[in-house]
């Protein structure tokens, strides 16, 4: 019984780096300037999708809500090996986790952290590009679907955290 909490994480995992990394090649097929192979690169404008979410194209250097986006020269790597610790801590506990919703939870949250973590050894960014707005009221930041997987593992291990019942 112990191994379908690990299988379920894991396989929560990869669908999370394959949506993440798919829906990330794609925005930068769409916000590619002709003639320009290099990344990152200087996209302008955005797709409008829905009237409260927007496509566009940010490229984060620093860490959650563009914190320490600065750009500089050992951001990519300094924030590469804090997520690929955060990362192996989390699979070890999802190897020991018990309840399948602590499994999908931190296989959603590592998911998360290792689709960022392949755009910061791959890019040397974040890819961001999910805004949503109400109007001209700005009220987040741009995210991506491991930000999202995150967010919503984080929730779940919360609810796990307070509601399941221990083994």
């Amino acid at each position: 019984m112990a191994r379908r909490p690990l299988a379920a994480g894991l396989a929560c995992l990869a669908v999370v780096i394959g949506v993440d990394q798919v829906s990330k090649a794609l925005i930068l097929d769409a916000f590619r300037p002709p003639g320009v192979e290099s990344t990152p690169f200087v996209a302008t404008g955005q797709l409008h999708v829905l009237p409260i979410l927007d496509f566009a194209l940010v490229w984060n250097r620093g860490v959650s809500f563009g914190v320490a986006n600065t750009g500089g020269a050992w951001n990519a790597l300094v924030f590469a090996a804090i997520s690929a610790v955060i990362a192996l801590v989390l699979l070890v506990w999802m190897a020991r986790a018990k309840r399948d919703l602590l499994g999908i939870s931190l296989g959603l949250i590592t998911g998360g952290a290792v689709g960022n973590l392949m755009d910061r050894l791959r890019i040397g960014a974040v890819v961001d590009f999910i805004y949503v707005h109400i109007g001209a009221f700005d009220w987040f930041p741009a995210f991506n679907v491991a930000d999202s997987s995150i967010t919503v593992g984080a929730a779940a291990l919360v609810i796990d955290s307070l509601f399941v019942a221990r083994d």
